[in-house]
């Protein structure tokens, strides 16, 4: 038996949880659920992560205190996970006593160990709001375009990247005012010292997926910087030591909340479990963190870096998934694919989602799709129409012809073995988060089992004199197939588990239980275990997120003072409005198909993606183009996009620009422009 540690990215306390969150809470509780189907001892803990300026300024927005924002989206959180059966033993918050205390001592710890430098950093300051704004609280005109209403970091519409200071005519958007530049002292953390350190512990093996440890070595290409760990107050989160008024940056307590979360478990309810036992240094127990592909450089290089200057154990891997798309695009509020855990589970049960998700997960680093009709599709043909109809077919003559009591012997013993066997793969396949393996092979067994009593025909058999042993033996042998099939998929149904543990009479329903046939055992009148997905019930869930989140769409907003003015907002130029050309113009413009070779996040900017595109030309193109918000790089390489071919080189502060990708976008989503398949990369567009 192996003792385990199981985490999940901690979901901000500012907003609801949707279907692309839920995507990696589910994988980690199937996980789970299988582990300890396995007889292992596994330790599930999740909190919200709960500190930042955007929780203050939407707890401010809402005329609360940040505590009790925060309080009232962990009650919002906990309700939807355990809707969905994402059962944690401890669900807490980073905002405790423990994860204070224990976020000063590895800060401490590492300020000892000579990790902690101290500098000056200049930002812009808004006097009214009396606190230094990030990026995304400023806007101003382009110093490059000079287009108006970009944000402090990138033009989005030359691609041009710089510092906030750069900004002509700034402004904040929190209040209009005009922000000043202001000095003050930032705390950061050494990273390059642990360079060597990293670069070993992302190459362990089975530490990290490959592609991610591939991906990570361009950080180390082009050498770690110091992390700034420090924001001046204003500010919701815990106040460093000895340094009044400056709070730790929300990544550094947040990871820290794995810990504490399983240090409040220990003290409020499992007080034979030993904190030290998991976390020093030495330990050989597991701990696993399940994350989103967006935050794996703060879980692979930034959190083993502080554990290692603090003298603790670092994980024993990362398991990441991809993000969530809805019938092949990105989630969208007007197409009603946004969709809230809450508003799901008003219209369809959520063991349909989950099983839907695993039948699509691997321990691959990829993207998953929500297709809806699919999604319809597939739970009815699997679980209704393959797994369940099994026992409606069988029970029904066991319940009513022979006392609720299976055969005394078992008429089939190598098909049921065989059921059996299957059990040490299918575990295996679970154990290496290959779900969509498992979920195969499982509705295998079902199709083979259904061949069987399509065979055996126990309801012509019933209606033929002497025949009644054979019906009564055939009907065992599908109940004792069923409960292979429910055994198995328990990690991911576990509400249907239960029932049919219920149905069953058993006492326990792990994997080794299944190896036990059930033979002269009763058990209980059949009930219906799960109704089809009503597409009409998908359409409802739809038409509801499209209301639902129209008040969640609105930005947050904060009371200014009357006599202070905000900058007028820009109006955006109806068509017909903007300025126009002539053909002349248009025709100098070159669109050629281009190949991206390479795709990569531009370290120090939030909105940038660095191309590497082959235009059929000697030397390939460096381009850089702000999807990054919208695009993976992995999504990107290999497809072919439409570029401005012509258009003159542009330095900017990471290097030159040689072209323009054309993008399209509708407010709520930018798509990359693709040329039709065939095309190759050279083509000219026309």
């Amino acid at each position: 038996m192996r003792n385990i540690l199981v985490t999940n990215a901690l979901p901000y306390a500012n907003g609801p949880i949707h279907m692309g969150h839920l995507l990696g809470y589910i994988q980690a509780d199937i996980w789970v659920r299988a582990m300890r189907a396995m007889g292992h001892n596994v330790t599930y803990v999740c909190a919200d992560d709960a500190h930042g300026t955007a929780i203050m300024l939407r707890a401010e927005a809402n005329g609360i205190t940040p505590e009790a924002q925060i309080a009232n989206v962990q009650k919002e959180h906990i309700r939807d996970f355990d809707g969905f059966g994402v059962h944690f033993d401890h669900y807490d918050s980073t905002n405790s006593d423990e994860n204070r205390a224990r976020s000063e001592e590895i800060y401490i710890k590492n300020r000892e160990a000579g990790n902690i430098a101290v500098r000056p950093v200049t930002q812009l300051f808004d006097s009214e709001k009396g606190m230094f704004l990030s990026d995304r609280f400023i806007k101003g005109t382009c110093p490059k375009c000079k287009a108006e209403d970009q944000y402090g970091d990138a033009c989005e519409v030359c691609g041009t990247t710089y510092n906030a200071t750069e900004l002509l005519n700034p402004r904040s958007t929190l209040s209009g005012a005009t922000p000043v530049e202001k000095s003050s002292d930032h705390y950061f953390f050494k990273l390059p010292n642990f360079a060597e350190y990293l670069q070993k512990w992302t190459r362990d093996e089975g530490r990290l997926p490959v592609s991610i440890a591939n991906k990570l070595d361009e950080w180390f290409e082009n050498g770690l910087n110091d992390w700034d760990i420090s924001r001046d107050a204003p500010y919701f989160g815990f106040e460093i030591p000895d340094a009044p008024n400056k709070y730790f940056y929300v990544w550094v307590d947040a990871p820290i909340g794995y810990m504490s979360s399983f240090e409040n478990y220990i003290k409020n309810k499992r007080p034979d479990l030993d904190f030290n036992d998991y976390w020093k240094k030495d330990s050989q127990n597991e701990v696993y963190h399940f994350i989103g592909k967006d935050i794996v450089y703060f879980h692979a290089l930034f959190w083993p870096a502080m554990l290692e200057g603090a003298n603790y154990r670092t994980p024993s891997g990362l398991f990441v998934n991809g993000f969530l798309t809805v019938n092949g695009q990105k989630m969208s509020k007007s197409r009603g694919t946004f969709i809230k855990a809450e508003t799901y589970l008003e219209h369809l049960n959520p063991e349909y989602l989950r099983y839907y998700f695993a039948s699509k997960l691997s321990d691959k680093v990829e993207d998953s799709d929500l297709n809806l009709d699919d999604f319809v599709q597939k739970v009815n043909s699997d679980l209704v129409g393959k797994v369940v109809n099994i026992a409606s077919r069988c029970a029904k003559f066991i319940n009513t012809s022979f006392d609720n009591k299976l055969s005394a012997t078992c008429a089939e013993p190598e098909l049921v073995q065989s059921f059996v066997d299957a059990g040490d793969s299918i575990a295996q396949a679970y154990e290496a988060r290959e779900f969509s393996a498992a979920i195969r092979e499982i509705m295998a067994l079902a199709d083979k089992a259904n061949q069987y009593i399509d065979e055996k025909k126990p309801w012509a058999l019933a209606k033929q004199e002497g025949q009644e042993q054979q019906v009564h033996d055939v009907c065992s042998v599908g109940i004792n197939l069923f409960r292979q099939l429910a055994v198995y998929l328990s990690p991911v149904l576990p509400t249907l588990a239960t029932q049919v543990q219920d149905f069953l009479k058993l006492e326990n329903f792990d994997f080794a239980s299944g190896k036990t046939v059930l033979v002269n055992h009763e058990i209980a009148q059949f009930q219906a275990l799960m109704q089809r997905v009503d597409p009409k019930a998908v359409a409802a869930m739809v038409d509801a997120s499209k209301d639902s989140l129209a008040a969640a769409a609105e930005p947050v907003k904060v009371e200014k003072k009357k006599e202070k003015k905000a900058a007028p907002a820009k109006v955006e130029p109806k068509v017909g409005e903007a300025e126009i050309i002539g053909i002349e113009d248009f025709m100098k413009v070159d669109l050629r198909v281009a190949e991206v070779l390479d795709a990569a996040h531009v370290e120090g900017s939030d909105k940038l993606l660095q191309l590497t595109l082959n235009v059929g030309e000697a030397e390939p193109r460096n381009v850089f183009s702000g999807i990054r918000e919208f695009y993976a790089p992995e999504d990107l390489k290999g497809k072919l996009v439409v570029m401005v071919a012509n258009l003159a080189p542009r330095k900017m502060r990471f290097g030159i620009s040689n072209g323009m990708v054309l993008a399209a976008g509708n407010g709520e989503g930018v798509w990359v422009i693709s040329p039709e398949s065939g095309a190759k990369a050279g083509d000219k567009v026309s």
